[in-house]
């Protein structure tokens, strides 16, 4: 029978199906379980039975066998074990990036333009005419052509040096980015989940990069005990784990990885708490998590230094409020003549996206 079926509006639905509205929740819940299917699907169970999600033309097995269905979770059909694809890793990182971008103000800055025309990769609207020591490849055949029927005629064809026009274009400056993050259990420590949204910006940052910036590079740095480089695809699965915290690991790996690096442009971004406890002293670790200990700062300041000598500016976007912390940030940053960033966990992706979309680094010719 052909008709029309109306139910009650929701201004929260936005026309989606109860799948594209259980899959938004069901995203979330596996940025906070680490890419546990199990228990983000647990969680979903739970909301919905205390908000009602689901109903009897459509339950919570119909939406499992959809997102198997639409290759959103596989099952091990020897041990059981569901597990997220690559599919729904990018859409973890899609999502991350249009719930923190998307709010931020539309902006032109940012595209990591410089004003200087020259061979470059950005095409500029505007053509001149050809000077000695221009390249061939420079050359607007289309409208030195059109040059030369407007000089000289369209009956015989004739091209002479004036009627060469020259299309430039803009160089677009590259720029290397290593994202360290903290994961040492103060970053979870006295009820506050920290390593969630410096999870979720480091996905959205990594999305961004790939999609508008191609030609930029990001590499993601964790750091508790030690430090070691994580692929774009396992942000979703990072954990906390029982670590202190080696700042000093964590900026000499990501020195070392931005000294491979070809891009002029190179910066860090270090998302922690603030509070260095851990050194490696050949085999051995030194650890003191009561106050600041000098034998540790002390490294990370000599770091702050060689990165400045090095051009690689170091902006730290600090997540806790103790004031004795937040003056070694400040030390620390003076030390590299860097940025500070003191963010509020719901404000994390605001301050990281805005200073990276600024287009205030330092292009190094």
């Amino acid at each position: 029978m052909i008709g029309h079926h109306f139910n009650k509006y929701d201004p929260n639905e936005q026309g989606k199906t109860k799948f594209q509205q259980l899959l938004d929740v069901f995203m979330q819940l596996l940025t906070y379980t680490s890419g546990d299917v199990a228990e983000a699907l647990q969680w979903l169970n739970q909301l919905d039975r205390e908000y009602d999600m689901t109903d009897d033309e459509y339950g919570m097995g119909d939406f499992i066998d959809e997102l198997k269905d639409k290759g959103y979770i596989t099952e091990d059909q020897q041990t059981g074990q569901i597990k997220i694809t690559p599919k729904t890793e990018q859409g973890i990182r899609k999502r991350s990036l249009e719930e923190i971008f998307g709010k931020l103000k539309k902006t032109k800055q940012g595209d990591h333009h410089t004003f200087k025309p020259g061979q470059g990769d950005e095409v500029n609207p505007e053509t001149r005419q050809f000077q000695f020591g221009d390249m061939l490849e420079q050359i607007d055949f289309t409208e030195s052509i059109r040059n030369a029927q407007i000089n000289h005629g369209i009956e015989s064809f004739n091209m002479q040096e004036d009627d060469l026009a020259i299309r430039e274009t803009d160089f677009k400056s590259q720029t290397s980015t290593v994202m360290m993050i903290d994961i040492s259990h103060s970053m979870i420590l006295y009820g506050e989940d920290r390593i969630t949204p410096a999870k979720k910006v480091a996905m959205a940052l990594s999305e961004l990069i790939t999609t508008k910036y191609p030609k930029d590079t990001l590499d993601i740095v964790v750091f508790g005990n030690d430090a070691w480089p994580v692929e774009i695809k396992d942000l979703p699965y990072l954990q906390v784990g029982p670590y202190h915290t080696n700042t000093v690991a964590g900026l000499e790996l990501a020195m070392d990885i931005l000294r491979r690096r070809k891009n002029p442009n190179k910066q860090i971004f270090m998302v922690t708490d603030g509070k260095p406890t851990c050194l490696k002293i050949g085999k051995r670790y030194y650890k003191n998590s009561f106050g600041l200990d000098r034998k540790i700062t002390s490294r990370c300041l000599n770091l702050a230094a060689q990165c400045k000598r090095l051009k690689i500016p170091i902006t730290t976007f600090m997540i806790a409020t103790d004031p004795y912390l937040q003056r070694f940030v400040q030390e620390f940053t003076e030390t590299n003549n860097g940025k500070a960033f003191f963010a509020s966990l719901d404000k994390l992706g605001a301050f990281i996206f805005k200073d990276f979309e600024s287009g205030k680094r330092k292009t190094v010719y």
